[in-house]
């Protein structure tokens, strides 16, 4: 069993440091802001990892960060810094964190046709506070913009649908949104380290 070091702790830190980097991102809203439910969303979090993560043991525990990374909304902001907190390589996570987070950007680029359908029904009643900021960070910095703020403003996976149905391409929706993860999930595993090297002192 993996020893959980203060993994709500760590999870916020890293929300926190990834809304002060993003602040372009996501304007005057708060770290919190980016978590709908705030600490409750952490104690769920909490128990949802100590349950799995937390009690993998081995191999397990790296695949459940694969597949974990790859679940829209839980994705690397979430769960590099959990994997690191209950002890896990932070190298390896990172790797693992990163494939699993960008695999299935590559299934939504190639679906493009059905993700732009299912965004054209839904935008007329889509009030998503989170989309309204995604295509203000568009109209504002364009496709490079979008992609460097979806890990704190909307995932990477609603992130890249969003951008298909904006009309971006499926070459820049793929460079972009892989070289963003590629950025984030070093910001992320740095700043996890840190945190925790932190908390152990």
């Amino acid at each position: 069993m993996i020893r959980v070091l203060s993994l709500p702790t760590a999870i916020l830190a890293s929300a926190a440091v990834a809304s002060a980097l993003g602040g372009g991102c996501v304007g005057t809203h708060s770290a919190a802001d980016l978590f709908a439910g705030g600490p409750t969303l952490l104690e769920t979090g909490e128990r949802w990892f100590t349950g799995t993560l937390a009690e993998a043991n081995g191999p397990l525990a790296y695949a459940l960060v694969f597949v974990l990374a790859a679940i829209p909304w839980l994705e690397i902001l979430l769960v590099i810094p959990a994997g690191i907190a209950v002890g896990l390589d932070p190298l390896l996570i990172g790797v693992l964190a990163f494939l699993g987070n960008a695999l299935p950007i590559y299934g939504i680029v190639v679906a493009t046709d059905s993700v732009t359908g299912w965004l054209d029904e839904r935008r007329p009643g889509d009030r998503s506070n989170r989309r309204q900021r995604a295509v203000s960070v568009w109209n504002r910095w364009g496709m490079p913009g979008l992609a460097l703020c979806s890990p704190i403003l909307t995932g990477v996976h609603l992130g890249a649908v969003i951008a298909l149905g904006l009309g971006a391409s499926r070459r820049n929706t793929l460079v972009w949104m892989v070289g963003s993860i590629a950025v984030w999930t070093i910001v992320i595993t740095v700043i996890s380290i840190t945190g925790v090297s932190l908390l152990r002192r």
